[in-house]
């Protein structure tokens, strides 16, 4: 686990020490509708969107007008209380006496969110002219399979790197036990800024680290971006395989092959394997008022929650046994999910080894008027069986790309667990 260089600990409310006055999640989301003005009533969402477009006027003109800040300008501690408040715990409880995957998902987008308010803070400015949102989740690495619902979380964070309209923010989620608070994940958000009405990018303030620690997170997340560039510039819907690749589909094809046959058509499932196409589970959500962000539109972390959840399902379903997740890798918000929308959820088991899965889980939005499909998000999910799972054989064109795809993400996982 990398640590945080020191830091002065921020908090929402006033200077403390123990962990019991630190605020909570609701908190949290009750400050987030404090900076933007949202409505807690539905019918008043128009009206408050309407409100905010009088902010324009405070955006900056060019990021050199905004004040640099420091990494521990952004920093914020916030404890979620299952261990000292019973009442909250059911939210969280899943059927294995663990806490919900999902339900930490919500939590960190809704503190990564709060961690970039803090860090473009307008002095005396109590609602701030940013509509922040999350782009994308670079990497989520657990470094325990279970999570106990009945000891306290405490959730640390801060931006760690900073372009012009765009923020990375660094949390980490550690767990009470005896006494002493235990690291359970490590977690790499970026956060976009974009105008009061959302539609258009927005500059934010420059980040200056201080030490040399500091100055080697920064560079890292400059890494980092040049990274996900390389690897969007490599996809497989732009690029063709490697050569080491296209071998590897094609000692695929040939172990699929019926031998009694001489036949391209003719294939054959290899022993302990499954069809690609018989390992995926697909969910329908209906997007209510319920689940929307403080910008009314759906709430990033309900659907990640609601793609995990899916991912669990199909990983379960595929190895037979409890699934514990690993990693979640490269979720890309591509287009937001409005209020209303018919959510479609397709997960897919797409490349194994071992007992290790990787599911794909491909989210789209139906327009019931139109009739199309709209992709919204792609979620990678690496899970960790109890038993050694089967292998998945794909059996197209299109298929094997899926697999590619799959063990790329998964090779990208592997080194950094």
């Amino acid at each position: 686990m990398r640590k945080l260089p020191s830091v002065l600990a921020r908090t929402l409310t006033s200077a403390t020490s123990g962990s019991s006055m630190l605020p909570d999640m609701s908190e949290v989301r009750s400050r987030l509708r404090d900076i933007v003005g949202a409505s807690t009533n539905w019918r008043d969402h128009v009206q408050a969107m309407q409100e905010r477009k009088a902010l324009h006027t405070l955006l900056a003109k060019r990021q050199e007008d905004l004040p640099p800040r420091r990494m521990k300008d952004s920093y914020l501690e916030v404890i979620l209380p299952l261990g000292s408040q019973p009442e909250i715990r059911e939210k969280y409880l899943n059927v294995h006496n663990s806490v919900r995957f999902g339900r930490i998902l919500e939590d960190l987008d809704s503190l990564g969110v709060l961690i970039c308010y803090t860090h473009t803070k307008q002095e005396m400015q109590p609602r701030s002219p940013l509509s922040i949102v999350t782009a994308l989740v670079d990497k989520i690495n657990l470094c325990k399979k279970i999570i106990y619902p009945d000891c306290d979380i405490k959730f640390t964070g801060n931006v760690s790197w900073v372009g012009r309209t765009s923020m990375e923010v660094k949390m980490h989620m550690l767990q009470l036990h005896d006494g002493d608070y235990s690291p359970v994940l490590d977690a790499t958000f970026v956060m976009v800024a974009r105008d009061p009405e959302n539609k258009r990018p927005a500059f934010v303030n420059p980040l200056v680290p201080e030490t040399p620690a500091e100055e080697e997170i920064f560079k890292q997340g400059e890494l980092n971006k040049l990274k996900r560039i390389d690897f969007s510039t490599a996809s497989l819907l732009k690029m063709a395989p490697t050569a080491e690749e296209r071998n590897i589909v094609h000692d695929i094809f040939l172990n699929t092959l019926d031998t009694r046959t001489v036949s391209f058509r003719s294939r054959k499932l290899p022993p302990n394997s499954v069809w690609m196409e018989d390992a995926k589970l697909k969910g329908l959500q209906i997007c209510h008022p319920q689940e929307r962000n403080i910008f009314n539109r759906i709430f990033g972390g309900f659907l990640m929650r609601k793609a995990f959840e899916l991912g669990w399902a199909t990983a379960c379903s595929y190895g037979g046994s409890r699934p514990f997740i690993v990693s979640v890798d490269d979720i890309m918000f591509q287009r937001p999910v409005e209020v209303g929308s018919l959510l479609l959820l397709s997960g897919q088991v797409c490349y194994t080894e071992k007992n290790y899965i990787q599911v794909r889980v491909h989210s789209e939005v139906y327009d019931a008027d139109t009739r199309e499909q709209q992709t919204t998000n792609i979620f990678h999910f690496t899970f960790i069986s109890e038993n050694e799972v089967p292998r998945v054989v794909p059996k197209t064109y299109g298929e094997s790309m899926l697999y590619l795809d799959g063990k790329r993400h998964f090779a990208a996982t592997m080194k950094e667990i």
